[in-house]
């Protein structure tokens, strides 16, 4: 049996870890004294038992606590803060053929930003295949259930005299300097950052992350076809990923048909003049605490989608 810490176990993240470890026959959840939650000794001591510790942390405390853990702890970072850090691997096993043996054969490993995955699952495998360029001025938003802010923004959200605006969708991070943007760079290949517009709605979990493309952009040229082609090539067989060859019947492409699920769709609509790449899935699956669970499963060994399907 596998012990596992969850440093932080109380916030949103850390609470959908839980729901999906204790169930499982395989692994055991070493649990600090309640009293004990804000000691960094005490801390350690339960990172030094574990065979391997998920950080719901900030970024400040994630980082603290990485650096006073010993060199042959693993750990598995849900923070933003070391995913484009030397030394830790990007939690995303579909990010490149190799990706599974760096995750397992490492003891730091970064779990990716909810909206920074449905961009990097987009485009990488369009950036592999000459398609776009990695100098291309990309533009993308995505529209997200509000739980991804974390219990302040559940808080707010689910509040009995909470403000009208809530009722209607909410664009943020308008200054351009969203934290996603340096992974959405790195993991893609790309120069510069896209023009990124997130959106939160009035719902729960759930998201879309669209990018949008004109023909003029490509590399070569191209259509939805071409675009589906190539990512048809790059997750067949992948086991949580999903490329869709239709639009949705009715026309629409929602937030949450994910919600609750760990898996995500990939979309290509459009026409070779203009297209739009989406990727549904769950910020807290996928995007969040089911991604942190397909790493531990590669790290420990165990079928990558044990407890997640």
């Amino acid at each position: 049996m596998h012990k596992i810490f969850i440093d932080g176990g109380h916030g949103t993240t850390g609470l959908k870890i839980s729901e999906y470890l204790c169930k499982r026959p395989d692994i055991e959840i070493i649990e600090i004294d309640p009293d004990e939650r804000k000691n960094t000794d005490a801390r350690l001591q339960m990172i030094k038992e574990a065979d391997v510790s998920l950080l719901c942390l900030p970024d400040k405390a994630s980082e603290e606590i990485a650096l006073l853990a010993p060199d042959d702890a693993v750990l598995i970072d849900t923070s933003s803060r070391h995913r484009t850090s030397e030394g830790w691997v990007y939690g995303m096993p579909e990010l490149t053929a190799g990706q599974r043996d760096l995750i397992r054969n490492s003891t730091r490993i970064a779990n990716p930003g909810c909206h920074a995955s449905g961009f990097i699952l987009l485009v990488r495998p369009l950036v592999d295949a000459g398609l776009i360029s990695k100098d291309s001025l990309l533009s993308c938003f995505c529209v997200t259930g509000y739980s991804g802010g974390g219990k302040s923004m559940i808080g707010r959200y689910e509040s009995a005299d909470r403000p009208n605006c809530l009722d209607s969708p909410g664009q943020y991070a308008l200054g351009q300097s969203h934290k996603h943007l340096p992974e959405m760079v790195a993991m893609t290949g790309l120069v510069n950052a896209p023009c990124f517009s997130p959106v939160v709605g009035d719902f729960y979990s759930g998201m879309v992350m669209t990018v949008q493309l004109h023909g003029a952009q490509l590399s070569k040229a191209a259509g939805p076809e071409e675009i589906l082609e190539v990512l048809n090539a790059r997750y067949a067989g992948e086991p949580l990923i999903r490329v869709r060859e239709d639009a949705p019947e009715d026309g629409f492409i929602y937030s949450n048909p994910l919600a609750g699920s760990n898996g995500m769709d990939i979309y290509v609509c459009g026409n070779k003049d203009r297209m739009l790449l989406a990727a549904v899935y769950d910020n807290l699956g996928k995007g969040a605490s089911g991604a942190a669970v397909q790493n531990l499963n590669i790290v420990l060994g165990a079928g990558e989608t044990t407890g997640l399907i």
